[in-house]
């Protein structure tokens, strides 16, 4: 990828004349798919045990009988609800983990952290907790991670984002 340079104004509030350049370097390809693989083992493997664990305890405080019937008989392949609800437990995941961490840490997440990368606006800001979540939702459209192959993601398109190497 070609380096990109982008002003940002400093802090002090001079005029216009006085501004910095500031060089931002997109991650590459194979950043990004690290990225990736650490963010969606740590949902699936961390986060997904927990909200399991949580929907599970609720379930059986809301809906005892249906529980129950659930624990006679432990075969839920056959069992649409529960496909259902793992479907919305994951989708649920998907949004919390990338919004919060991508908003609460200043455009990181554990992969990116890793990696030495992070989420910023086209603009070169800080993403906002709308930028943060319409990346998330933009991430459940069916195919969007196979984008990343060609350079520049869906998630980053069309919600004028970029993942830029931070070190």
């Amino acid at each position: 990828m070609e380096e990109t340079n982008y002003s940002q104004p400093t802090d002090s509030g001079l005029s216009d004349d006085l501004i910095s350049d500031i060089q931002l370097v997109p991650a590459g390809t194979g950043q990004r798919f690290l990225n990736f693989l650490i963010d969606n083992i740590l949902m699936q493997f961390g986060l997904s045990i927990l909200t399991g664990m949580a929907v599970g305890v609720i379930l059986a405080l809301l809906f005892p009988d249906y529980m129950f019937r659930l624990s006679e008989n432990p075969d839920t392949s056959n069992n649409f609800d529960w496909f259902i609800i793992s479907y919305a437990v994951g989708i649920v995941n998907y949004l919390l983990y990338y919004t919060i961490c991508e908003k609460a840490f200043k455009g990181y997440t554990l992969g990116k952290l890793i990696t030495g990368t992070r989420a910023i606006r086209d603009d070169g800001g800080e993403l906002t907790f709308k930028d943060a979540f319409l990346r998330s939702l933009c991430r459940l459209v069916p195919f969007e991670v196979l984008s990343g192959f060609g350079g520049y993601p869906w998630h980053d398109s069309w919600t004028r984002t970029m993942v830029v190497k931070s070190r």
